[in-house]
């Protein structure tokens, strides 16, 4: 298991709530009422809260002049009196105490380009003269730079490893890097194609990564100046290093390296190279999905897969009775340990599910004492009535392939003959679409549709076999496998052949467009967002620090420098067959996404222009992969169900704010002036 303290800068996605709950009464009780967007995404009153190491404080995200920003208070004091730490005006990427509570370390870029930097402040400080919030401190303070961490230290709170790719844009040096002053150090110059650094629990540099041009990966046990190899696995295996034993002899590894098709838990000295097998999924359905250590004893909480929902197996029996406990409480909702004290006696705990509004509690391990916290979106939890239940299926692919999906049908409508949309993940390989709440599903469900979430083959979880079914596939079988379940809902009676639509972000931005190019008599219509339309430009354009992963990519798609990798790309990608598209296409994009560059989006534009096809195209100059400013995302949902609920039929919400009105129409962007030239990236 990677650092706990590293865990918490892992991306967060953020779902919105707002004043009023209804934007227009039912007709009769039974019908539901359209619920206005802001609930599913305008900013939650508060999210993301963290104890402080000690129990005193309790740190929060809540919206500062518009954007989400980093609020604390004494646990005591009530959230009303809670202070502003932070003022950024682009919402951060996530952010974590250090060790001994000194610091709140946070990570934002600079409109969505994804050139990190990491930053500190002072919890206790006061405001800076003339401003509401204290100096931060930025502790990468370089340009184009994409800073990570790599390591923390228990044993000293104030260092901290980071990778940082100043001198070459395509790899990262280790530093050390000392908070109280910014102090950076350097203590490995990558020029081996090191990908990845692991330290024991006393902080020496133990593990490092290898990755060659044809995508293997050699792990490297550091031996003075040397370093040793002791584990090799192919481009189309999968191993990583997930923590060290008590004794920092060993550590766990977790991999399917040759015969073992799902990711299994192994413990391996790196020195004899012997390895123990520890556990691969009980139910030997699923890959391994996550291992908990214990900070302080060093010994395994609990490890985890992920199925239809998560199953957690515990080592620990006060935590397990410690759960039970909480599932109790709470019957039909997950429980999420998302905060802890440094010894594990108080716990933030998130407690959520598929139809309810979540909420934060204060959880005393001790006195089993429990104290509500906050509902991030308060009036949403006044109308969780009306949301759906996601139901896991299953169905077949046209290769008889079986493919695991989620469906979410409309509350107050009978399940016959429905207008359907098909909402395609990103990735493609490893991440995956599981059980839980989700904006986009309840928001569209409450439009009227039903939506099919599809675990095409190539999503992560389901086993390497699963996984590289999808190489060189793209808009054959991974689109096959998302067609198929709509003929199978068709079969079924839920959808209205002649009201599907197809949507999705990144990967799934390029599955509508395929959708629409490939099966073109399928969908009524699509939203493409942030999808690549020309599979060439795409890896032609991918960020320099991604250059470990090209052969990887090129497994996937095909190789652009040999005769039949160009052949297999031209034909997956969907601006080659633009001829074949009819049907309405909105196109949402971020002009500074440095994976999927707007040219990805102006393409395919211009394309369905010159052939008088209808095509609507949203740009946002201040966004990357993705909408993350409140009021870019909330005038995006706005287009998206007016131009579904124009091409199949479901309800939508025509009023918006004024500010969410004028933003709207500065995204929209005149396709008649449109230009592109070969080569521009």
């Amino acid at each position: 298991m990677k650092n706990t303290f590293i865990a918490t800068f892992a991306f967060i996605l953020v779902a919105f709530s707002m004043q009023s709950n209804f934007v227009s009464s039912a007709a009769d009780a039974a019908e539901t009422p359209l619920l206005d967007r802001e609930l599913f995404f305008g900013n939650p009153q508060i999210s993301g809260g963290q104890l402080s190491p000690d129990g005193k404080f309790i740190s929060f995200m809540k919206p500062y002049q518009g954007i989400m920003n980093v609020w604390v208070k004494e646990f005591a004091e009530p959230f009303e009196k809670a202070r502003p730490l932070t003022d950024s005006k682009r919402p951060l990427y996530g952010y974590t105490w250090t060790e001994d509570g000194k610091y709140i370390l946070f990570v934002k870029d600079s409109g969505g380009d994804e050139n990190m930097n990491l930053f500190a402040v002072d919890p206790r400080a006061k405001p800076e003269e003339g401003k509401e919030t204290p100096s931060s401190r930025n502790l990468t303070p370089m340009e184009d730079v994409t800073a990570r961490i790599m390591h923390a230290s228990q044993n000293n709170p104030d260092l901290l490893w980071v990778g940082l790719n100043d001198r070459d844009k395509a790899w990262h040096d280790l530093y050390q890097l000392e908070i109280s002053t910014g102090k950076l150090t350097l203590i490995y110059q990558n020029k081996e194609r090191i990908t990845g650094y692991d330290f024991d629990w006393d902080d020496n540099l133990r593990l490092l990564s290898r990755t060659d041009p044809a995508g293997n990966t050699t792990l490297l046990r550091k031996e003075g100046d040397d370093l040793v190899p002791i584990y090799e696995t192919l481009v189309t295996e999968n191993a990583g290093v997930s923590g060290w034993d008590a004794k920092n002899e060993n550590f766990y590894l977790v991999t399917n390296k040759g015969d073992l098709d799902l990711m299994t838990l192994f413990k391996m000295n790196p020195e004899t190279k012997e390895q123990e097998l520890l556990e691969s999924d009980p139910d030997k359905s699923v890959d391994f999905g996550g291992l908990q250590l214990d900070r302080n004893t060093r010994e395994i909480i609990s490890t985890s897969y992920t199925d239809e929902k998560t199953r957690y197996y515990w080592r620990n029996k006060t935590w397990e009775a410690n759960y039970k406990f909480l599932q109790e409480q709470f019957p039909g909702r997950e429980i999420a340990f998302q905060s802890s004290t440094k010894d594990y006696s108080k716990f933030l705990i998130a407690v959520h599910g598929d139809k309810y509004a979540a909420e934060a509690w204060y959880f005393d391990a001790k006195t089993r004492e429990l104290i509500y916290q906050y509902t991030p979106r308060p009036e949403l939890k006044e109308v969780e009535k009306y949301l759906a239940p996601m139901t896991s299926i299953r169905y077949t692919s046209s290769d008889g392939l079986e493919i695991p999906a989620y469906l979410t049908l409309p509350t107050g409508v009978e399940p016959k003959n429905l207008p359907l949309i098909v909402l395609v993940h990103g990735g493609p390989k490893g991440p995956r679409d599981s059980w839980g709440y989700n904006a986009q599903v309840q928001f569209l469900a409450n439009r009227g549709y039903a939506v099919l979430q599809p675990n095409f083959r190539a999503s992560g979880g389901y086993g390497k076999k699963f996984l590289n079914a999808g190489d060189m596939q793209w808009g054959k079988l991974m689109q096959d496998d998302i067609t198929w379940g709509v003929k199978h809902l068709i079969k079924e009676g839920i959808a209205d052949k002649d009201r599907v639509a197809i949507m999705g972000g990144s990967y799934g931005g390029y599955a509508t467009l395929a959708g629409l190019a490939f099966t073109p008599e399928l969908y009524a219509c699509g939203v493409d967002i942030v999808g690549p339309s020309n599979i060439f430009t795409l890896l032609d354009s991918i960020p320099p620090y991604w250059e470990a992963g090209r052969a990887f990519l090129y497994g996937m798609v095909g190789d652009p420098a040999t005769e039949e990798g160009k052949q297999r790309i031209r034909e997956a990608s969907p601006l080659f067959s633009a001829d074949k598209i009819s049907r309405p296409l909105l196109i949402v994009q971020g002009a500074n996404d440095p994976r999927v560059k707007q040219a990805e989006a102006d393409q395919i534009a211009i394309a369905l222009r010159d052939r008088g096809h209808e095509v609507s195209y949203l740009l946002a100059d201040d966004e990357g992969h993705g909408f993350a400013n409140p009021v870019n995302r909330m005038a995006m949902y706005a287009a998206i169900e007016a131009f579904l609920a124009d091409q199949i039929g479901g309800r939508f919400q025509a009023e918006m704010p004024a500010d969410v009105a004028k933003r709207l129409e500065e995204l929209r962007v005149d396709v008649t002036k449109l230009t592109y030239e070969a080569g521009e990236k």
